[in-house]
């Protein structure tokens, strides 16, 4: 493990699609309640593009090196986002951790053996969208109906 890696007191949590940062509020309090310096980053979710800008911005506000930290689709932000000055490491949690040139919709199409596959179509519009028949078994399976 890098110096950078043991001495960052500092979090970055970037949350998936379809969500906003409040997902992470239980993380947060629990990391923060630890002494951790730890900031939530709202992306915008309309592009990639936008949301490893929207990333990149809250890196740069970092007094020093920080873990960056991505939930699903945010897996794919924290890969682009990866070579920020401020990162010393990179944490994937249940989240798309795509090689070079690897994008979300190839992951989906042809998923590894055994890999959950969400519920995600393209729209007419260019966005992606949940299929509403599948959305409760695949995000909150969990929960009783």
């Amino acid at each position: 493990m890098k110096e950078a890696q043991r001495s960052a007191r500092r979090i970055v949590l970037v949350h998936g699609g379809f969500v906003d940062g409040s997902g992470w509020r239980g993380v947060y309090d629990l990391l923060r309640r630890d002494g951790y310096d730890v900031t939530i980053v709202q992306n915008p979710t309309i592009s990639l593009e936008g949301d490893v800008a929207a990333t990149k911005r809250v890196l740069s506000a970092q007094a020093g090196p920080a873990i960056l930290v991505g939930h699903s689709y945010g897996g794919v932000v924290i890969t682009e986002a990866g070579n920020h000055p401020t990162v010393a490491g990179l944490v994937y949690v249940a989240a798309f951790a795509p090689d070079r040139g690897e994008s979300v919709a190839a992951l989906i199409k042809d998923p590894p053996a055994g890999a959950p596959v969400p519920p995600i179509v393209p729209g007419d519009d260019g966005y992606l969208l949940l299929d509403k028949s599948k959305f409760a078994a695949s995000f909150a399976a969990d929960v009783a109906s």
